[in-house]
């Protein structure tokens, strides 16, 4: 089977099976899915779901948000990962899109990436989900499954490879649903300790390579 070949498979099976695919953060806004997407690295959508309502109920926007101490953050995310760290960044994040942007969320990749906390990945989620645009976020899941649906080579041993190589073989209109597809089917079907092969639909056309598939 040729690349092009597999890419026609893979895409064609999650345009059926996941026409709607979305983010499965919760949020009220541009910037309230910004902090949600920060709080989720390293730590499950769901975790960040149950801390997210009574902190956006105090700090609905980034107005709110700059005015907050990073301790006074910490009470309300202290049960997501690397907490400390994430407060420091919510409240610098929250004061540079006041200082600099009028409070709101700019659109543009290298503003983004200049917001505390905010690197490629999250920068790329915000781009796709908020904006629309065609940017693919790399997570562990989207790292994992790229690799052992044999999608990207077993050389592209970093995140912006692996974005790189997608973005080279998906059809533009498909990459902003591409990324959620890969990472729910990581999160649910191709999971990192043992994947569930048995339900899974691209089972007959998986190479299964698992060597080099886990993001160190």
């Amino acid at each position: 089977m040729t690349k092009r070949e597999r890419y026609e498979k893979v895409i064609d099976f999650f345009r059926n099976e996941m026409p709607e695919a979305n983010t499965e953060l919760e949020f009220g806004s541009i910037f309230q899915l910004l902090v949600a997407v920060v709080l989720s690295a390293q730590c499950t959508d769901k975790r960040v779901n149950q801390v997210t309502p009574q902190l956006f109920a105090r700090y609905p926007d980034a107005k709110a948000m700059a005015a907050a101490e990073p301790e006074e953050l910490l009470d309300y995310i202290s049960s997501v990962s690397y907490p400390n760290a994430k407060a420091k960044h919510l409240a610098g994040l929250a004061r540079t899109l006041v200082e600099r942007h009028n409070g709101e969320v700019p659109e543009d990749m290298n503003a983004l990436l200049d917001l505390p906390g905010v690197g490629r990945k999250t920068a790329n989620v915000i781009q796709a989900v908020a904006f629309g645009k065609s940017t693919m976020a790399v997570d562990t899941h989207v790292y994992r499954v790229s690799h052992r649906l044999g999608l990207v080579a077993k050389s592209d041993t970093t995140p912006l490879k692996v974005e790189q190589a997608l973005m080279k073989n998906i059809p533009r209109e498909d990459i902003p649903l591409a990324h959620h597809w890969l990472l729910l089917h990581g999160r649910y079907v191709c999971t990192s300790r043992k994947p569930h092969c048995d339900k899974c639909g691209l089972e007959g056309i998986c190479p299964k390579i698992m060597d080099g598939a886990k993001l160190a």
